[in-house]
């Protein structure tokens, strides 16, 4: 890279947004120890929040947490729709600006074109009520 030409790095201060997706729980808690299963899945997520927000402080709503231990340690669903919301931290003595919070949103069925059709399968930008 030459010396001329600066990397911007953009803000995400102003990218206050809540998006839904469908996190593929049964490829991330799939090989791992019975017992492990559901813990390591409450991880997944807060990592896949990370990566799709781009905030390292992600908190879990204890309505996603039930869905998430609902069959017991061993067996997770294989699919789980997420809204995820980055907001603003209104502490002032916050290490970081940002947070992502990340909800259970139940879903009927992710089989079948009925489902594309409701919408309910793409990842999709939701207006904050």
């Amino acid at each position: 890279m030459a010396k001329d030409q600066k990397t911007t790095k953009r803000s995400t201060l102003a990218d206050v947004v809540t998006r839904e997706y469908t996190i593929h729980m049964h490829k991330l808690v799939f090989g791992r120890a019975l017992r492990k299963r559901s813990p390591h899945a409450v991880k997944a997520v807060k990592q896949f929040a990370q990566k799709a927000m781009g905030t390292s402080d992600v908190r879990i709503d204890p309505s996603l947490n039930k869905a998430l231990w609902a069959r017991g340690v061993k067996h997770t669903d294989h699919r789980i729709r997420v809204r995820i919301a980055r907001k603003r931290n209104d502490d002032e003595d916050a290490k970081e600006k940002l947070y992502s919070y990340v909800t259970y949103v139940p879903v009927a069925s992710f089989k079948g074109k009925s489902a594309k059709q409701r919408g309910g399968l793409e990842t999709s930008v939701v207006d904050e009520e």
